[in-house]
């Protein structure tokens, strides 16, 4: 099999159906733990489709939130929302993060940092950019087992079409997390595992909303139907659904943070 390392995410408007439920469930319970206070500036690095934008502003009660992403489309799509509160977005990288040093209280990467070329680089510019004393974080889906769509993923290399992976999907590892963390001199470093499930009304519900991510709509395009119903099939089988009945689905995500030495 050979091996695509591009992920990328460029409608705010699919991803929201496809991963913003999955994003809100993880995101609700790494808020909880992270314990932060309300009234900070908040820096979003990777922001997208402003998914977990809403949560900092909604849960928080932030002073203030920049959220930054590569995406002009994924941009746009999070200007428009209604639930960001005073959210300002800017178009920039997480290797080359458009703020200023020590100004920011906290940083967070939010299901982001395995689609970071070069993590360290990422973790070292959030460190850069907050005050001493603040608060550097960040959780990432448990690649691959750990991945909403995982079955997706079984039977799509079942069928010996190509793995697709995020370029940087070791870092998802807990270990690995805790390695980048205190690799950049952070202090008070934590991880904990975040487990969340999702039921669909029904398989057929499932199967669509699996068709909208970018792992299948990229490869969709050019398989025949038959080839298409195969792999229906096929994640039907193995998620042992029954027609009309709900579906429900588990994921995991690994949670790190650490404060900036102050």
């Amino acid at each position: 099999m050979s091996e695509q390392s591009q992920i990328r995410f460029e409608d705010g408007a699919s991803y929201e159906t496809y991963m913003g439920i999955w994003s809100r469930k993880v995101g609700e319970q790494f808020l909880d733990w992270l314990g932060a206070p309300p009234h900070l500036s908040w820096l979003d690095v990777g922001a997208g489709n402003g998914a977990f934008t809403a949560l900092l502003a909604e849960r928080v009660k932030p002073a203030s939130i920049l959220g930054v992403d590569p995406s002009p489309a994924q941009l746009d799509y999070a200007r428009k929302r209604q639930d960001v509160g005073a959210a300002r977005f800017e178009q920039g990288h997480a290797m080359e993060l458009p703020a200023a040093d020590a100004t920011v209280d906290a940083a967070v990467m939010a299901l982001v940092i395995a689609f970071v070329p070069d993590p360290a680089k990422g973790v070292a510019e959030m460190v850069r950019a907050v005050k001493p004393g603040g608060l550097v974080s960040a959780y990432m889906w448990d690649w691959p087992e750990g991945f909403p769509f995982y079955s997706v993923e079984q039977v799509i290399v079942g069928r010996g079409l190509p793995v697709v992976a995020p370029p940087s999907h070791e870092a998802s590892r807990m270990r690995r997390m805790m390695e980048l963390w205190q690799g950049a001199g952070l202090l008070e470093v934590a991880s904990r595992a975040i487990t969340v499930e999702r039921t669909f009304p029904d398989f057929d519900s499932f199967w669509a909303i699996a068709l909208t991510g970018p792992r299948m709509s990229a490869q969709a395009a050019g398989l025949s139907p038959e080839i298409l119903e195969t792999l229906r099939a096929d994640l039907k089988a193995l998620l042992g659904a029954e027609d009309g009945k709900p579906v429900t689905l588990k994921a995991t995500a690994n949670a790190v943070k650490g404060r900036v030495p102050g």
